[in-house]
């Protein structure tokens, strides 16, 4: 046993189906939380009895919660599950949050506006986790935030073997110039070749894709990014590469926030396979939209809770 007692799963209410397969591959039960609501909105949260017949005091508490849409719900969520382990005397508690919500406000861009994710980065702590663990956060740099241990993981190695198991002959595309490392990154892997999308964007959430830097003529396209949210700029991406000669188009996209029209356009667009991770559940947006491939990260997140519980190394997870 760990010196921070024995190793108890927990899940919120924002991706329940996750923390179930990673406890399938831990070979262990969810442990029991109640999460209800009063009739004024507020949360209801209570620690069930668990399967050794007593609460969590002493033990190494692993709390699975992306705050995913609705983001202020299940942030709220997060902070007072990890108040109520910290009350109950648990000996560590760990958040696991696959998906990062407020992860794209990470600098002060102008006068007058908050670094989101450093003030959500304080609740947590000051709620009482003793560390976290993410997948791809959207800036590297938000680690810093915390003043606990951090794991940064990444669903690349998922997203890569995938792609080697069930394409042939295709090109890497990065959608944006900032992209064009992480893009790079999978190409080397793949041994593909890399083309960029040069666009200008006007406002928030509304992207002109402008001209294709690198020939797709003939061509199966993949287009890679850490988030598909309204899905705009992906799917004018596959329209202007459908217009510069690729043949197929797919995306792969990591975490698939698709919010407001995004299942909608990518049913309309030239994407013919969307592929995604479970940081956030897709179970609803999979009955709608048949192009949307989930990965699972069940098996890496098992892999880091089991070597982080048995203070091991989590290093080679990180790549």
């Amino acid at each position: 046993m760990s010196r921070f007692g024995a190793l108890k799963i927990f899940s919120g209410t924002a991706n329940p189906k996750l923390a179930t397969d990673i406890c399938r591959h831990l070979n262990i039960d969810l442990s029991p939380i109640s999460i209800n609501f009063f009739s004024d909105g507020e949360l209801d949260i209570e620690i069930g009895e668990c399967a050794d017949g007593r609460g969590v005091r002493g033990d190494d508490i692993f709390f699975i919660q992306p705050t995913c849409g609705p983001v202020n719900d299940n942030l709220v969520e997060l902070v007072l599950a990890i108040d109520a382990f910290k009350r109950a005397s648990a000996g560590r508690i760990t958040a696991v949050i696959p998906y990062y919500g407020y992860a794209r406000q990470d600098r002060k861009v102008r006068a007058g506006v908050p670094i989101s994710s450093k003030a959500i980065a304080i609740m947590i702590m000051g709620a009482g986790a003793n560390r976290v663990i993410f997948m791809d956060l959207h800036a590297p740099q938000i680690g810093a935030f915390f003043e606990i241990p951090v794991d940064h993981l990444y669903a690349s190695p998922i997203i890569i073997d995938y792609l080697r198991a069930n394409l042939k002959d295709f090109i890497m595309v990065s959608p944006d110039a900032g992209g064009v490392e992480r893009t790079r990154a999978y190409a080397k892997r793949l041994n593909a070749d890399l083309a960029i999308i040069d666009k200008r964007r006007e406002r928030a959430n509304v992207a002109e894709a402008m001209n294709v830097i690198g020939d797709v003529r003939g061509k199966r396209a993949v287009l890679v990014d850490d988030m598909v949210d309204t899905a705009g700029t992906l799917c004018e991406a596959a329209a202007i590469l459908i217009k510069n000669g690729a043949t197929e188009i797919y995306a792969a996209c990591g975490h698939g926030v698709l919010s407001g029209p995004a299942i909608k356009r990518i049913n309309d667009s030239q994407i013919k396979q969307l592929i995604v991770v479970d940081t956030i559940s897709q179970e609803e947006n999979v009955k709608k939209c048949n192009k949307i491939k989930v990965l699972s990260i069940a098996p890496i997140l098992a892999k880091t809770i089991t070597e982080v519980h048995k203070e091991g190394t989590v290093k080679a997870l990180f790549k």
